[in-house]
C-alpha cells in the first residue's frame, strides 16, 4: 500500500538533484516526506538528458519494483525554441501552425528527457486583467476548441507513441479557471452550470476527445467547491459523462489548498475528498502520502479507489514505453542536434509573423521602405531580450533576436537611429531628451513599447492594463514632433491603448513573440511579411468596460434600439464597444468580400446548407485573410449571443486573385444548452454572417424546421 500511494505523488525535482538521503534547506521546507523518494511516481520540473538519466538511474536503484519515474514539465509554447505565447498563436488563426509548434516543442522536450507537458491550457477568458490570459487562445469557445485539438495532436503526434518524439499532453485547468472574479488569479469562480457547459467546458472536452492523456485540476471553485475536490466535476462530468480514463493531476499544492478554501478541516480530510473525486496524482502537497493508508485501513477509502488511481498512472507509463526503456528518448547527442536548431527557429519565425496583428495603419504608414527615409527606433523593447514571455522556462532571452539588431540587417547605418527612450517602468529627463533629439533627425519614428514579461502570466493580474506611465510620457512627448509614429507592442494581454492609440499612425501588436521576435517584427515593418493575424480577444476602450467580448447577450433595453435615450444599457462615459473587436486585424493587402450566398434558406435537422462568399485581393501584394463564419439564433428558450463563431478559414491570395470560400451549416451548429441542460437546437430563424472580423453586417437568414 505504501508503494501504491507513492505512485500518486509528484515531487519537484530538487531532492533528486542531490543525495537522496539528504533533505535539508528548501527541500525540507517543502515538507517532502523522506519515504517518498524511492517510491514517488513522478518528478516535476526537471529536464536535460544527462540529468534525467542520472535521476532515473539513482531512483531505480532504490525502487523495489523497478517502476520508473515519469518526468513532467511546463512546455507551454516551446521548449528551448520559444514560439509566440499561446494568445499570440491563437491570433494566427492557423491551427496547422499551432500543431507544428507543438510537434517541435515535443521533439525538443523528448530528447531532453521529458515525458509529459502541462499543456495545452484551454481556459476560456474574457477578462484581460487576469495575467494568465497569455497562456490561452482567447475569448471564444470555438477557437479554443480548434487550438486545443491542434496542440494535443502536435504533442502526442496523433496519439502515436511509437514515435519516440511524442510526449503526453495535459489539458488544463479543469475547470473555469479563466473566469476569476475581478480578473484576480486564484480567485473565486461563480457561474451557472449552463454557462459553464455552454462556453467554458467545451475547450477541455475538445482536447480530451483528441486524446489528451492527462487533465490538471484548477485552483478555483466550481459551484462553491474547489475544483480539485469537486466530485461532480471530476467524477460525474469528466469521468462518467465524458468517459475520460486518463490521469487527473492536481495543480501545484491545490489539494492541500482545500484547507484554506474551507472545505477540508485538515490534510486527512483533503486526501479523502481528493481520492473520492478520482484525483490520481497529487502535485507538491502530501495529503495522500501522509493519510491514504490510514484512510484505507479504517475503511473510509476503499482500496479499489487507490488501485484505480495507481493503474491509470501505470498505464500512462506503459503507453510511453517506460517499462521497456525508462530513459525513453533522452539523448545528450540528440539534444545537440535537435534542440534550438536552425530549422526549429525558422518555424518559430513563421509562427511569429503569422501571429502579429496590425491594429492600425493610417495613410498606409506601413510597410516602411528600407533606406528611403531615416528611421528612429525608440523604446525599451528596441534592444530588450525578454521577448519570450513569462512561461518560456527553458528559453534563454539572450538567444532571441532583437528588434534593433534585426533592423540593422535591412537598413543601413546612416538611415537607422536608435535611442532607448525610457525603461519599461521608469524614464529619466536625460532619456527623454535623448529620444527627442534622435527623433528630430528622423522622418519616421518606430516605438518599441510594452509590458515587462513579469506583468503577465501566473500571479500577474493587474487592474491597470495600460502601458506604464513612463512609456505613455515618451510617446506623448514624441508626438509633439508631428512625425509619423509606428508603435510596436510587446505584451501578454489585450491592453487599454489610451495614451497610445491617439498618437500612433500605425500599431502592430507583436505580443511576446518568442525566439525570433525581433526578426518577425522587422519583416512585417518592412513588408517582407504581410500581417495576417486576427485578434483572439477583444481590446477594450478602457478597463472599465471589462469584461467585454463579442458574443455577448442582448438586453431588454439594447443601446442600438435608441442610442440617444438615457434609459438603455450603456455607459455615460464610454462606448459599449471594444476599441478593437475579436477577429479584427488589418493587412497590407486589400481584401473585399462579396455578400453571403446560401444554397437554400430552409433546412431540416438532417439537412445542411452551404454558405459562401467570394474573397478578392484588390491590393498590390499577396496576403492571407481569415474568413469567419458567425451565426445568431434569433429566438431561444434562453437568451442567445448576438453572434457566435462557427467556422473560419485562412486563405492565401495573390494580388488580384479571387477565391470562393464555402462553409457548411449543419443542425448541430445550432445547438445550445437549454435550461434542463440538454444540448439541442430549436426550430426557428438564424442569421448567418461571413466577414473578416466579428464586426459584420454581411448576413442572410436561414430557417430550421422540424418537418
Amino acid at each position: 500500500m505504501e508503494e501504491k500511494v507513492g505512485q500518486l505523488a509528484q515531487i519537484a525535482g530538487v531532492p533528486y538533484e542531490s543525495e537522496q538521503s539528504e533533505i535539508t534547506g528548501p527541500v525540507a521546507e517543502m515538507g517532502i516526506p523522506r519515504k517518498l523518494l524511492p517510491i514517488a511516481g513522478s518528478v516535476l520540473g526537471v529536464s536535460g538528458a544527462e540529468t534525467v538519466k542520472r535521476i532515473q538511474d539513482n531512483y531505480l536503484k532504490e525502487n523495489r519494483l523497478g517502476i520508473p519515474l515519469i518526468f513532467m514539465v511546463d512546455v507551454i509554447h516551446g521548449f528551448k525554441t520559444i514560439f509566440p505565447i499561446p494568445l499570440a498563436i491563437g491570433a494566427s488563426w492557423d491551427t496547422d501552425l499551432a500543431e507544428e509548434s507543438a510537434r517541435i516543442a515535443a521533439k525538443e522536450a523528448a530528447v531532453s528527457g521529458v515525458h509529459v507537458t502541462f499543456s495545452p491550457m484551454v481556459d476560456l477568458v474574457r477578462d484581460p486583467r487576469w495575467g494568465r490570459v497569455m497562456e490561452t487562445t482567447g475569448e471564444d469557445k470555438y477557437l479554443n476548441e480548434r487550438f486545443a485539438e491542434s496542440f494535443v495532436r502536435g504533442y502526442q503526434n496523433n496519439n502515436d507513441y511509437s514515435d519516440p518524439y511524442a510526449i503526453a499532453a495535459c489539458v488544463k485547468h479543469f475547470a473555469g479557471y479563466g473566469a476569476p472574479e475581478g480578473g484576480r488569479d486564484y480567485n473565486t469562480v461563480d457561474m451557472s452550470e449552463r454557462q459553464l457547459r455552454e462556453h467554458y467546458l467545451s475547450g477541455y472536452k475538445a482536447g480530451i476527445d483528441e486524446g489528451a492523456e492527462l487533465v490538471m485540476t484548477s485552483f478555483n471553485t466550481v459551484d462553491g467547491i474547489p475544483a480539485t475536490a469537486n466530485k461532480w466535476l471530476l467524477d460525474d462530468v469528466l469521468r462518467k459523462e465524458w468517459g475520460f480514463d486518463g490521469v487527473i493531476i492536481t495543480d501545484w499544492a491545490s489539494l492541500g489548498e482545500t484547507i484554506p478554501h474551507g472545505v477540508a478541516a485538515n490534510e486527512k480530510e483533503a486526501a479523502q475528498k481528493g481520492i473520492d473525486a478520482t484525483v490520481d496524482m497529487e502535485m507538491m502537497t502530501f495529503t495522500y502520502s501522509n493519510h491514504l493508508e490510514e484512510l484505507v485501513e479504517e475503511g473510509s477509502v476503499d482500496e479499489e479507489q487507490v488501485d484505480q488511481a495507481v493503474l491509470r498512472i501505470l498505464k500512462l507509463k506503459n503507453k510511453l514505453g517506460l517499462f521497456e526503456n525508462p530513459y525513453r528518448t533522452a539523448s545528450v547527442s540528440d539534444e545537440g542536434s535537435i534542440v534550438f536548431s536552425e530549422e526549429n527557429r525558422q518555424k518559430a519565425l513563421e509562427v511569429a509573423e503569422n501571429s502579429m496583428v496590425l491594429l492600425k495603419n493610417e495613410q498606409n504608414t506601413l510597410p516602411l521602405v528600407p533606406n528611403e527615409e531615416k528611421i528612429a527606433l525608440i523604446g525599451p523593447f528596441g534592444t530588450d531580450e525578454n521577448l519570450l514571455g513569462a512561461w518560456s522556462w527553458r528559453g534563454e532571452p539572450n538567444t532571441a533576436s532583437q528588434v534593433l539588431e534585426s533592423m540593422r540587417k535591412v537598413v543601413n547605418e546612416d538611415n537607422l537611429l536608435y535611442s532607448k527612450g525610457s525603461n519599461i517602468e521608469e524614464i529619466t529627463t536625460e532619456q527623454l531628451e535623448e529620444a527627442v533629439q534622435t527623433a528630430e533627425k528622423a522622418d519616421t519614428i518606430v516605438l518599441a513599447l510594452g509590458e515587462h514579461w513579469e506583468m503577465s502570466g501566473e500571479a500577474a493580474s493587474r487592474t491597470n492594463i495600460k502601458l506604464p506611465d513612463a512609456q505613455l510620457q515618451l510617446i506623448k512627448r514624441l508626438s509633439e514632433l508631428k512625425k509619423p509614429i509606428v508603435t510596436v507592442l510587446f505584451n501578454g494581454r489585450p491592453l487599454d491603448l489610451n495614451g497610445i492609440e491617439e498618437y500612433s499612425d500605425a500599431i502592430l501588436e507583436a505580443w511576446f513573440p518568442g525566439t525570433e521576435g525581433g526578426e518577425a517584427v522587422t519583416n512585417i515593418l518592412f513588408g517582407k511579411a504581410n500581417p495576417s493575424g486576427k485578434l483572439p480577444m477583444s481590446f477594450p476602450e478602457n478597463v472599465g468596460q471589462v469584461p467585454i467580448y463579442y458574443n455577448r447577450f442582448n438586453t431588454g433595453r439594447p443601446y442600438e434600439s435608441a442610442p440617444n435615450d438615457k434609459y438603455v444599457s450603456k455607459y455615460l462615459d464610454s462606448s459599449n464597444y471594444p476599441k478593437y473587436d475579436f477577429g479584427y486585424g488589418l493587412s497590407y493587402s486589400d481584401f473585399e468580400l462579396s455578400p453571403v450566398q446560401l444554397s437554400k434558406n430552409e433546412m431540416t435537422p438532417g439537412d445542411e446548407i452551404t454558405a459562401s462568399v467570394t474573397v478578392t485581393n484588390k491590393g498590390e501584394r499577396a496576403g492571407k485573410e481569415v474568413v469567419q463564419l458567425y451565426i445568431r439564433d434569433l429566438v431561444g428558450e434562453v437568451v442567445r449571443p448576438l453572434k457566435e463563431l462557427k467556422g473560419f478559414k485562412k486563405i492565401h491570395l495573390e494580388a488580384g486573385e479571387s477565391e470562393e470560400v464555402t462553409f457548411t451549416v449543419t443542425e448541430d451548429m445550432l445547438r445550445y444548452y437549454h435550461p434542463d441542460q440538454t444540448f439541442r437546437s430549436d426550430a426557428g430563424e438564424f442569421e448567418v454572417f461571413i466577414n473578416n472580423s466579428s464586426h459584420t453586417s454581411h448576413t442572410e437568414t436561414i430557417v430550421l424546421t422540424n418537418k
